[in-house]
C-alpha cells in the first residue's frame, strides 16, 4: 500500500513538472504569439485589406453600372403635368420610374493604370508587413538572449555568494582554532557583502529582462511567464572574417522585403504619371436608360355625346338661328398600369468628354506625380543605404564579437589558474585573505564577462543567419 502511494505521488509529481515544461516559453513561441499580437502587424493587416479593396474596385470599374430610381409626390398651384407635359391649375400627385446604365468606353488607360496602380501598392503593403514581422522577430530574439544572459548571471551570483558565505564559515573556525588571525574575517565580510550586492543586481536585470520581453509579447505583469532554457551553443565552423560585405548585402536584397517594398512604391508612382497624363485624353462613355410615369390628373376618353349648339349666322344679311350638333368626347381617370405602359421610354446614347482647359489642374497633377517618383527613387536608394549599414554594423559587431569570446575564453583560463594558484598559496600561509579574494574576484568577472561574450556573439550570428534569409533558432 505504501509502495503504490509513492507510486502515486512520483507519478503526479512527474506530470506537474512536464505540464510546467510545456507551459515554457520557446523563442518560436514568444516569436509566432509576439507576431499575433503585435498592433503594429494588425495595422498592416487592416492596410493590406484595404489596398485589396482597393485593386478590387479598381478592377470592377471595367463594368457597366446599373441604377434604378423611383420618384413620387404632389405638385400644387400652377405646375406641369408631367404625364401632358402641359400645365395644370390642379394639385396632381405624380410618381415616376427609372432604370440607367452606363459604361466607360475609352477613359485614356485610366482603369488600366488604375489597377496596376493597386497592385503594386498591395504588393508594397505585404512586403512592408513582412518587414515589419522580421524586425519584431530579431527585437525578440535579442530580448529573449537577454533573459537568458540575465539568468546565467544570476546563477553565478548565487553561486558566489553560496561560495563567500561558505569562505567566511570556513575562516570563522579558523579563527576560533587560532589557526588564522581576527582581522582576515573582515576582508571575507566584504567579499561576502559584494557578493550579496551583485546577487541583487543581478535579480534586477533578470526583472528588467523579463519586463521587456514581455511587454514585445504584450503579457500583463504578473501573469505567470516562463522561458525555455535551451543549452546554447556557438558555431564554430563560421568564418566571420571570410564573409563579403557585398555578396551578404546582394543576397538580402533579394531576400530581404524592405527593399523590394521601396520598389514597389516606386513602380506604383511611375504608374501615377500616367495616370495624372490620362486626363489630358478625350473619354467616351455608353449611356441607356428605361423610364415611365404617373399622373392622378391623366385622363383617358371613354365616349362622345351628342349635343346641338345654337349659333346665329347671316345670310344675305338677315341673321339666322341654326343648331349644330357636336360629338363632345367624355374622360375618366387612366389607370395606374396603363399609364405606366403607355408612357413607357428608352434612350440610348453616347458622351464624348473633351478636356480644353480645366485651371491647370491637369498638369499640376501631373507634375506632383514627378515629385512623387522622385521621392520613391530616393526612399528606394534609403532603404538600399541602410540594409547597407546595417550589414556593414552586424559583420563588424560579429567579428568584435568573435575576438572578444575568444579573449573572454584565454581570460578566464588565466583568472581560473590564478584564482586556484591563489586558494593553494593562501592554504599554505603564503598571501593574506585580500590577495585570495581578489583573485576570487577577478576570476568571477572573467566568467560574467566571458558569459556576456558568448550571448552577445550568438546574437550577431543570429543576424548574419537573418540577412542570410535563415530562420532565427536556438538550435
Amino acid at each position: 500500500m505504501l509502495f503504490l502511494r509513492f507510486s502515486f505521488i512520483l507519478l503526479l509529481f512527474g506530470s506537474l513538472t512536464m505540464v510546467k515544461a510545456q507551459n515554457r516559453w520557446s523563442l518560436q513561441k514568444c516569436v509566432t504569439y509576439a507576431t499575433e499580437n503585435s498592433l503594429a502587424i494588425k495595422q498592416s493587416i487592416a492596410q493590406i485589406r484595404n489596398a485589396e479593396l482597393t485593386l478590387k474596385q479598381n478592377q470592377l470599374s471595367r463594368l457597366p453600372n446599373l441604377n434604378a430610381g423611383v420618384s413620387g409626390g404632389y405638385q400644387f398651384g400652377r405646375t406641369i403635368d408631367p404625364t401632358t407635359n402641359s400645365f395644370a391649375l390642379e394639385g396632381i400627385g405624380f410618381n415616376s420610374y427609372s432604370l440607367n446604365t452606363g459604361i466607360q468606353v475609352f477613359g485614356g488607360g485610366i482603369i488600366k493604370h488604375n489597377i496596376l496602380r493597386s497592385k503594386y501598392e498591395l504588393e508594397a503593403g505585404k512586403l512592408e508587413a513582412e518587414a515589419t514581422e522580421n524586425n519584431l522577430g530579431l527585437q525578440v530574439a535579442a530580448a529573449y538572449l537577454n533573459v537568458l544572459l540575465a539568468d546565467e548571471q544570476l546563477v553565478i551570483a548565487k553561486t558566489r555568494l553560496f561560495q563567500s558565505q561558505n569562505q567566511l564559515n570556513q575562516i570563522n573556525r579558523f579563527i576560533e582554532v587560532g589557526a588564522r588571525p581576527l582581522n582576515e574575517r573582515y576582508d571575507f565580510e566584504a567579499a561576502l557583502a559584494l557578493d550579496q550586492q551583485a546577487l541583487i543586481e543581478a535579480e534586477n536585470f533578470l526583472i528588467r529582462s523579463n519586463l521587456i520581453l514581455r511587454q514585445f509579447l504584450l503579457i500583463p505583469d504578473g501573469t505567470p511567464f516562463d522561458i525555455e532554457k535551451p543549452e546554447i551553443k556557438i558555431p564554430e565552423d563560421v568564418d566571420v572574417d571570410g564573409i563579403s560585405t557585398n555578396e551578404l548585402f546582394i543576397g538580402a536584397v533579394d531576400i530581404l522585403p524592405q527593399v523590394k517594398a521601396a520598389e514597389k512604391r516606386l513602380q506604383a508612382a511611375n504608374i501615377g504619371i500616367l495616370q495624372a497624363k490620362a486626363n489630358l485624353l478625350p473619354s467616351l462613355s455608353l449611356f441607356a436608360s428605361l423610364r415611365s410615369n404617373f399622373s392622378n390628373q391623366a385622363r383617358t376618353i371613354t365616349g362622345f355625346d351628342v349635343t346641338k349648339v345654337k349659333q346665329n349666322v347671316f345670310i344675305n344679311n338677315i341673321p339666322v338661328a341654326l343648331e349644330i350638333e357636336q360629338n363632345v368626347p367624355t374622360f375618366a381617370k387612366k389607370e395606374y398600369f396603363d399609364q405606366v405602359s403607355e408612357n413607357f421610354g428608352q434612350s440610348l446614347g453616347l458622351q464624348l468628354n473633351i478636356p480644353i482647359y480645366n485651371n491647370r489642374q491637369v498638369k499640376i497633377n501631373i507634375e506632383r506625380a514627378k515629385l512623387g517618383v522622385i521621392s520613391n527613387e530616393v526612399a528606394k536608394e534609403q532603404a538600399r543605404q541602410q540594409l547597407r549599414t546595417e550589414i556593414e554594423q552586424t559583420l563588424t559587431a560579429v567579428r568584435a564579437s568573435q575576438r572578444s569570446l575568444q579573449a573572454a575564453d584565454l581570460s578566464l583560463k588565466a583568472a581560473t589558474a590564478a584564482f586556484e594558484n591563489a586558494q593553494k598559496r593562501y592554504e599554505l600561509g603564503a598571501i593574506n585573505s585580500l590577495e585570495l579574494n581578489t583573485a576570487r574576484t577577478n576570476m568571477e568577472r572573467a566568467k560574467s564577462d566571458r558569459i556576456r561574450s558568448r550571448f552577445q556573439h550568438l546574437f550577431n550570428l543570429k543576424q548574419v543567419d537573418f540577412y542570410q534569409g535563415k530562420p532565427i533558432t536556438l538550435d
